[in-house]
């Protein structure tokens, strides 16, 4: 299994590749990794980052 990057900026882009890549939206790619959504966007949220479901992708 894949750990996911604990640098926010690296993170911010592993998901948006994945989310790019391979999954339909957010919620599929943390059913995958098998970890909370509210871990990711909470992270993310800390430089500014805010997922967006009609674009499936953090902006």
């Amino acid at each position: 299994m894949v750990k996911l990057p604990e640098d926010p900026a690296i993170l911010l882009s592993f998901i948006n590749t994945m989310l790019r890549d391979k999954y339909k939206n957010l919620s599929e790619l943390c059913d995958d990794f098998n970890i909370n959504d509210s871990k990711i966007t909470e992270k993310l949220d800390l430089i500014g980052y805010k997922y967006s479901p009609e674009q499936n992708q953090f902006k």
